[in-house]
C-alpha cells in the first residue's frame, strides 16, 4: 500500500542544477541574504492534497499527492511535508511566507476543515496574510478559454458545480455566472445551458454520461483539467484581497451532522 501511495504521489522534485537555479532566482530579490516574500497556496477540498509556492520573482512550484485507489485522502499526513518540500526547493524558510491561500471549497467536509484549520494556524504562527480561494474557481481557471462549468463529486449522487461565461473570467477572479450549488448531475442542465460547454473536475468524470447527454464537453478521465492546478491556486491567491474571514464553503450540510445541529441535545 505504501508503495502504491508513493507511485501515485506526483511530487516530482527538481534536482541538481534545476534546484539550484530556483533557489538562486528566489535569493536574487534579497542580495543581503534575508527572508524573501513568497506565497503558499494549498487545497484539500478533494481527495488530492495540492500545494503551490510562488516566489517573489514569479517562479511557481507545485506538488500533488493523490491517494491510491481505495485509500483515504492523505491530507493530515501529506500537507505539511509537501509544503516543507516546496520551501526547501525554493531555498527559503517559513519566515519568507508573506501570504497563505487555502482552497475553501466546496468539497469534502473533513478535507475543508483540515485545510482551513491548517492555513489559519500557519498564518497565525508566521504572521502571514490569509486568503481563501474558491476550489471550483481554481478548477475552472485551468480550463481552455470558453464557457466552463467546474464540477466536483459531492457524493449522495450530487455534484458541487459553478459556471463561468469564460474560463478566463474564472482565472481573473470574477464571480461565477452560476454560484456554487449542490445538484444531481441530470438536473444541472436546468440551471445552466450545457450544450457545447466544457465541464471539468472529478464530478464531470464520474457523471460523464449524464453530462454529455445534455451536450456538455468532458475531456478524457486522465486529463489534467479535472484536477486542481497548483499554479492556478497561486494565481487566485495572489489576486485575492486579504482581510475577509476565511471560512469553508460547504454549500450543503455535511454528511454527518452532530446531534446538536439537528435540534437534539
Amino acid at each position: 500500500m505504501a508503495g502504491a501511495r508513493r507511485r501515485r504521489a506526483r511530487r516530482g522534485p527538481l534536482r541538481g542544477d534545476a534546484r539550484a537555479r530556483h533557489a538562486d532566482r528566489a535569493r536574487r530579490d534579497d542580495p543581503v541574504g534575508g527572508a524573501v516574500s513568497v506565497l503558499l497556496a494549498f487545497d484539500t477540498a478533494t481527495p488530492d492534497t495540492v500545494v503551490g509556492l510562488r516566489t517573489a520573482d514569479g517562479a511557481t512550484l507545485g506538488r500533488r499527492h493523490r491517494p491510491a485507489d481505495g485509500e483515504r485522502p492523505g491530507h493530515v499526513t501529506q500537507l505539511l511535508p509537501l509544503l516543507t518540500e516546496l520551501l526547501d526547493e525554493a531555498g527559503v524558510g517559513w519566515d519568507a511566507v508573506a501570504r497563505i491561500g487555502v482552497g475553501v471549497g466546496p468539497g469534502t467536509f473533513t478535507g475543508l476543515r483540515i485545510g482551513v484549520a491548517s492555513a489559519r494556524s500557519l498564518a497565525a504562527a508566521g504572521g502571514a496574510e490569509l486568503v481563501g480561494v474558491p476550489t471550483l474557481a481554481a478548477l475552472a481557471a485551468a480550463a481552455p478559454a470558453g464557457r466552463v462549468v467546474a464540477a466536483l463529486d459531492a457524493r449522495r449522487r450530487e455534484i458541487f458545480a459553478a459556471a463561468w461565461d469564460d474560463a478566463t473570467a474564472a482565472a481573473a477572479g470574477a464571480a461565477p455566472s452560476l454560484p456554487p450549488v449542490a445538484v444531481p448531475p441530470a438536473e444541472l442542465g436546468g440551471l445552466v445551458a450545457l450544450a457545447g460547454v466544457r465541464v471539468v473536475g472529478d464530478g464531470a468524470v464520474r457523471y460523464r454520461e449524464a453530462l454529455t447527454a445534455a451536450g456538455a464537453l468532458v475531456a478524457p478521465d486522465d486529463d489534467a483539467q479535472h484536477a486542481v492546478d497548483p499554479a492556478r491556486l497561486c494565481d487566485l491567491a495572489a489576486r485575492a484581497t486579504p482581510g475577509a474571514d476565511v471560512l469553508p464553503a460547504y454549500v450543503r450540510r455535511p454528511d454527518a451532522v452532530p446531534t446538536a445541529l439537528r435540534g437534539g441535545r
